[in-house]
C-alpha cells in the first residue's frame, strides 16, 4: 500500500490570497510551505483511489502523472474536499463514487452533469477496493453533516485518516482506529491560534497518544504555523507529495 499526500493545505491553501505573513511568503516561493487543498491517493498493486477530491485536483494529477484513478472516496460535503472532482469532465468518465447517501447526493447536486457511478456506503462498513479493506467512522465537525474519517488496512498494516473533526471522536469510532501503523491527522492550527472545527497540533497528538498511533502525521495545514522548514522542528507536519509505503 502506497499513500502519497497530493494535498496538505486547509480550505484558503497556502500562500492565502492576499497575505503577506511569512509562510505565505515561502509558500510563494515554492518548497513545502506552499500546500494546495485536501487529497489523498492511495495505491495498491492493482489499482488507486483518491480520498477527497480538493479545488487542486488538476494541478495534482498533472504533477504527480496520475491519469486514471479507479474510485473517490469522499469524507464530506465541504467545498475544499470535493470541487476539484469536476477536473474529470471530458477525462474520465463514470468514475466509481464512494461515501454516505447524504454526503453523495449533497455534492452530486453540484457536480451532477459528471454522471459518476454512486456507491453508497453505510458507517462502519467495510468495503473492498483495489485489494485494500475501507471502513468509514464518524467524526465531528460542525456544520458539517455526518463527515467520516477513514481506515485503510492491507493485511496486517492499517492507516487512519481522522478526515475534517474536532477532538471529540465518538467512542465507537476511537475502538476502530486503535493501534494504526499511520495516523494522518487533521491539524490546522498551532495551539496559539483558537479554532472550533478542527483540531490543533495539541488535541492532534493526544489523539495519536491515545489510540496508540506508531507514525503520526499532520495535514489540512493553515498558514497560521512557522515556514514549514521551521515549523517541522516543532510539530509533524506534511507537505504536498508526501509518500508512505507500508
Amino acid at each position: 500500500m502506497k499513500i502519497t499526500l497530493l494535498g496538505t493545505g486547509d480550505a484558503t491553501g497556502t500562500p492565502v490570497i492576499g497575505c503577506s505573513c511569512r509562510t505565505c511568503m515561502a509558500a510563494h516561493e515554492g518548497g513545502k510551505s506552499r500546500r494546495t487543498r485536501c487529497a489523498i491517493l492511495v495505491e495498491s498493486d492493482t489499482g488507486s483511489v483518491l480520498i477527497d477530491t480538493g479545488p487542486d485536483l488538476r494541478w495534482q494529477m498533472l504533477k504527480n502523472d496520475i491519469g486514471h484513478v479507479d474510485g473517490v472516496i469522499w469524507t464530506h460535503g465541504h467545498y475544499d474536499h470535493f470541487a476539484g472532482f469536476a477536473e474529470f469532465h471530458r477525462v474520465q468518465y463514470n468514475v466509481d463514487v464512494y461515501g454516505l447517501k447524504e454526503t453523495l447526493d449533497y455534492i452530486m447536486d453540484y457536480l451532477q452533469f459528471l454522471k459518476p457511478r454512486m456507491h453508497y456506503v453505510s458507517m462502519y462498513e467495510t468495503f473492498e477496493l483495489i485489494g485494500l479493506e475501507f471502513t468509514l467512522f464518524k467524526v465531528l465537525h460542525p456544520p458539517a453533516k455526518n463527515p467520516v474519517g477513514v481506515i485503510i488496512k492491507d493485511g496486517n498494516k492499517k492507516v487512519v485518516i481522522t478526515g475534517d473533526t474536532q477532538r471529540e471522536i465518538p467512542q465507537k469510532s476511537m475502538e476502530l482506529i486503535k493501534e494504526p501503523d499511520l495516523l494522518i491527522a487533521d491539524a490546522i492550527v498551532p495551539p496559539s491560534v483558537e479554532v472550533k472545527k478542527h483540531m490543533n497540533t495539541v488535541e492532534a497528538l493526544d489523539l495519536a497518544k491515545t489510540i496508540g498511533a506508531k507514525e503520526v502525521v499532520f495535514t489540512h495545514l493553515s498558514h497560521f504555523f512557522k515556514p514549514h522548514e521551521e515549523a517541522i522542528k516543532e510539530y509533524p507536519l506534511a507537505y504536498d507529495g508526501m509518500v508512505f509505503e507500508l
